[in-house]
């Protein structure tokens, strides 16, 4: 969906440049700079930890480096090192958390999975006791 925008973009900035080239060319750069940027910019999972890749620079985390991730109230999620420190993961939202999970080898909990674990297990606990009491109440009028 990304590279379609830039095609769009693209069609959008020509209009004028073709109108008039000698004010308005240079903005036919625009839709590639934005291009190489969506390339560029990205959060990578691996076995050996996570790299975080922005515009102009590269960060290698390794899985023993890594305390935790937080979520701020806006923008991407942050790794939280053994040091104190941070790094911003690019494209990690909170809505990502179980691709995140998946991806890590169950280095990072994922707390849709384990709410759904929780809820499950609580539905059978609640059924296991409905059957139990069904069954008392069974024996009690015998």
């Amino acid at each position: 969906m990304s590279l379609l925008a830039c095609g769009i973009l693209l069609l959008a900035v020509a209009s004028p440049a073709m109108a008039w080239p000698a004010a308005f060319s240079w903005m036919l750069v625009i839709p590639f700079l934005v291009l190489a940027w969506i390339l560029r910019v990205r959060t990578v999972v691996g076995p050996d930890g996570i790299t975080a890749r922005a515009t102009f620079s590269t960060t290698r985390i390794g899985w023993g480096a890594l305390a935790g991730i937080r979520f701020p109230k806006r923008g991407w999620a942050r790794a939280t090192l053994t040091d104190g420190s941070e790094v911003p993961l690019p494209v990690v939202t909170f809505g990502r958390l179980p691709e995140l999970a998946e991806a890590s080898g169950g280095r990072i909990t994922d707390p849709y999975a384990a709410a759904d674990a929780a809820r499950s297990a609580e539905d059978r606990s609640t059924e296991a006791t409905a059957e139990d009491s069904a069954a008392e109440s069974d024996d009690a009028s015998k």
